[in-house]
Order: structure tokens, then C-alpha cells, then sequence
């Protein structure tokens, strides 16, 4: 981050800003475009599109004060607002990424097809995307990567999001010669019964959206989490669900135990000749935060690696005791826009998704409720055997009809539901599969 604050400083200095477009207006996009007003001089945020423009228009008010904001559904308005330095919001994330001016859009709804809309407009108007939509990643992120590659522009997830604090941990374990192994989350509770029932004080407390405090604590969000790391490493899981050990019986106010304690556990799942997994843990401290862990085969490097007080091995434990979110977003800006690198990107083809997991007993005719609802939870897997299976993807679970029962605890398969009609997300997942050879005889199955 040293290098990309001397480089804003020089964007500030010649009054040329990266100017940014923002889809989300809700409690982590404010943060983000504080922010950028507050502490990020050679950033500028120039629009904004939210389902509830109003909402986006108190956004600007609260970080660009004194600017009179317009409002539009025009993309030469859009255009025309950038271009005199007028904060302009619209409701429709097309209409703000396909306008002239801006160098990047930030995704922050954590929504499927309203966030693809602004998503696919940039990339193909050759705009880099970065992303704290862990969901959407996780569920088509290859093919958008893909798509990014062929436009010339930069398709990532996030620095401050613990995905993308990952990638910089295992970036500096592999700078130094060391070979990442595990890639590891830090959570503090993980419990697969919570619904918004459970979760409403505390999301109403921190001023968040319930759904999605409740994917943080039924393990769905950390699925995603952890799938996109996969697809940034080529890393897998070790089984479905991940291991997660959780010495805290889903007590939330247990004794924390160091994290050194969880290396023992995570042991004998670790192949140190294989590609390396991804994993959390529930109850570490320092935490909140992540981990990785790595090996050395050099017996000089081992034994100064036991000098500095890693330990001797033959895993040796890295750590970043925090991760902070909206603060960390404009240094991804700057990585892709001065820099052409991405915080963290898929590699290829898909290698961990998530998979739709019933929460209690589900009747047919149901309908799901989605992430962070009341019906399912995400588990991560990998996407081999979703694809041989045919799991139904977390990410394609909302509004889809149940044809049959499934009993709580049991992963939903693409012949349980009948699918939405018209999901763009869907109709790219069957792209996506398609495209990297997974299963060529599923074709038509997501129309």
C-alpha cells in the first residue's frame, strides 16, 4: 500500500482524480464514500445508483457537503454530471457504468442481477470492477474474470474483505519463498440455525441489513468467502462445508484460544504436495482476521525461520489479526486503475462454489428465501462435484420453487426446484459451466 498513497498523492496533486462510480448506497457503501472524502485524496466517487435514489443522494450529502446532486435515468446526464464535477445518482447500475468519465465502478449490494447490471455494463465499456459482493463472485465470478481479461480491464475483489486480505497474506508467504498450504478465516460465531429472527438486534444495532448479518453467522457469507479464494489460488476444500474447527459449541462469549491452538486441528486435512485449502476457524484470537499457513522444504530457511520465532514447522503460521473493510476499498480502486493489478481474481475455471443447504425441513411447493433468509444456508464445495451431482448454487436458490420435500440438513440438487424464469445470473451460470467444460449436457438447464 506504500507504492499506491504515493501515486494518489501525485493523481491529487495534478487534479486528476480516478473517478469512480458506485453501485449501493447502504451501510457499506456510506463508509466507503466517507472515506474516500475524508482520507483518500485522488479518489473521487462522481455517481452513484441505488434501487432508492434518495438514499444515495443522503450518501453524497453526507461526504460531498455543500454539492447540489442531481438525479437521472439518462446515461448522458450521467456523463454530463462527471464531466462538471456534479455528484449525480440514478437507479439503475447500467445506466451509471455505461456513462463517459469514470475509470472504475465499486460493488457493494451484495444483490445478484441489479449488481450484474452495472458489473457487465462496465466491463464491456471497458471500466475495471471491484467488488465486496463476495455472493456474485462466488457464484459466476470465472466467467466475469474472463469476460474482464478479454476487455482489458480488472475484475477484483477487495482489499479490507477478508478474501482480499487473504490474497495479500498468501502474496507475502509466496514472496518470501514459503508455499501456502491452508488459507485461513477467522469467525467468531458459526451457527447454521440462525435466521433474521435470531439476528434482527444485532444487525438493527450496528445499523446493517439483516439478510445479510444473517449469512454471517449461518456460514454462508464465509462459504463465499472462502470459495473465491479457492478460484484466486486453485486451492480446494477438504470436504464439503470446510472443516471449521470450533472449540466454542456455537457460544459466542466462550474463552478464545490462540490461534496457534487451531493449527493441531486443521493438521491432518493439510497435504503439504497438494494445491493447498481453503478453511476458517471459530474462536481464535487475535481475531477477528485471517490466517495462512505454509510450508519450507530448505533446512537453512527452516532454521531461520524457527530463529524469527515461527516455530519448526513443518507448518508455519502467518497472520493478519484484522480486516477493515470499506477503509481498504480505495486501495483496490488504485491497484486497478494505476496499476492493472487485481486484489484478488479468479484464475481460471470455477474451483469451489456454494451450495444451497435446506436450514430446517422444506415442503414442496416452497419457495426460497435466499441468503440470509429463513429456509437455507450456504455450504462451500468443490466444483467438481457440484457439477457432477448437479448442487443447486447458493447463488441461484432465491425465489426457485421446491418440486419435493428436503429434509433439514440435506444440499439441494438442480432436479429439487424449479428455477425463476429470466435470472441473468442463472443464464450465466449455465454460460460459465459451459464455457469451462464442466458439464456440457446441462445446456438449457438454467433458461
Amino acid at each position: 500500500m506504500i507504492i499506491i498513497d504515493t501515486a494518489l498523492a501525485r493523481r491529487a496533486a495534478e487534479a486528476r482524480p480516478i473517478r469512480v462510480g458506485m453501485v449501493g448506497a447502504g451501510f457499506m457503501g456510506s463508509g466507503i464514500a466517507l472515506q474516500i472524502a475524508q482520507s483518500v485524496p485522488g479518489v473521487q466517487i462522481c455517481a452513484i445508483a441505488a434501487r432508492q435514489t434518495d438514499q444515495a443522494r443522503a450518501v453524497f450529502e453526507a461526504s460531498r457537503k455543500g454539492e447540489a446532486v442531481r438525479v437521472t435515468q439518462s446515461v448522458d446526464d450521467v456523463s454530463r454530471a462527471i464531466r462538471e464535477d456534479a455528484p449525480v445518482v440514478t437507479e439503475d447500475p447500467a445506466v451509471m457504468a455505461a456513462a463517459k468519465g469514470l475509470d472504475a465502478i465499486i460493488e457493494v449490494t451484495g444483490s445478484m442481477d441489479y449488481a450484474l447490471r452495472g458489473v457487465e455494463t462496465a466491463i464491456s465499456t471497458g471500466k475495471h470492477v471491484v467488488l465486496m459482493n463476495a455472493e456474485l463472485d462466488g457464484t459466476i465470478g470465472p466467467l466475469l474474470a474472463q469476460r474482464a481479461r478479454a476487455a482489458g480491464v480488472v475484475y477484483t475483489n477487495a482489499d479490507g474483505d477478508q478474501p482480499g486480505v487473504q490474497m495479500n497474506l498468501i502474496r507475502f508467504v509466496k514472496g518470501i519463498g514459503v508455499k501456502p498450504v491452508l488459507a485461513g478465516n477467522i469467525k467468531g460465531l458459526q451457527d447454521t440455525d440462525r435466521t433474521p429472527d435470531t439476528q434482527r438486534g444485532f444487525a438493527e444495532k450496528w445499523g446493517q441489513n439483516v439478510a445479510m448479518v444473517t449469512s454471517f453467522a449461518d456460514g454462508t457469507k464465509i462459504a463465499f468467502e472462502q470459495a473465491i479464494v479457492a478460484n484466486g489460488t486453485g486451492m480446494r476444500v477438504a470436504r464439503r462445508g470446510m472443516i471449521g474447527p470450533d472449540p466454542t459449541g456455537k457460544d459466542p462469549t466462550a474463552p478464545l484460544r490462540p490461534l496457534e491452538d487451531f493449527v493441531d486441528m486443521l493438521r491432518p486435512h493439510i497435504d503439504p504436495d497438494g494445491p493447498g485449502i481453503v478453511d476458517f476457524v471459530v474462536g481464535a484470537r487475535p481475531g477477528p482476521g485471517v490466517f495462512v499457513l505454509g510450508t519450507h522444504d530448505d533446512p537453512r530457511q527452516q532454521h531461520y525461520l524457527a530463529l524469527y520465532k515461527l516455530g519448526d514447522g513443518p507448518f508455519y503460521l502467518f497472520y493478519t489479526p484484522y480486516h477493515l473493510c470499506h477503509f481498504e476499498v480505495p486501495m483496490t480502486v488504485a491497484r486497478a486503475v494505476l496499476f492493472a493489478d487485481a486484489a484478488l481474481t479468479p484464475l481460471s475455471g470455477p474451483q469451489v462454489g456454494v451450495v444451497a443447504t435446506a436450514k430446517r425441513d422444506l415442503g414442496a411447493g416452497d419457495q426460497i428465501d435466499g441468503i440470509g433468509g429463513f429456509m437455507t444456508y450456504g455450504q462451500a464445495e468443490n466444483y467438481d462435484v457440484i457439477a457432477r451431482d448437479r448442487l443447486l448454487p447458493m447463488g441461484l436458490a432465491e425465489g426457485a420453487i421446491l418440486k419435493r420435500p428436503v429434509s433439514k440438513g440435506a444440499v439441494l440438487h438442480f432436479e429439487d426446484v424449479d428455477l425463476p424464469s429470466g435470472s441473468r445470473v442463472a443464464e450465466l451460470y449455465g454460460e460459465m459451466e459451459r464455457q469451462f467444460s464442466r458439464v456440457p449436457e446441462m445446456e438449457g438447464a438454467y433458461s
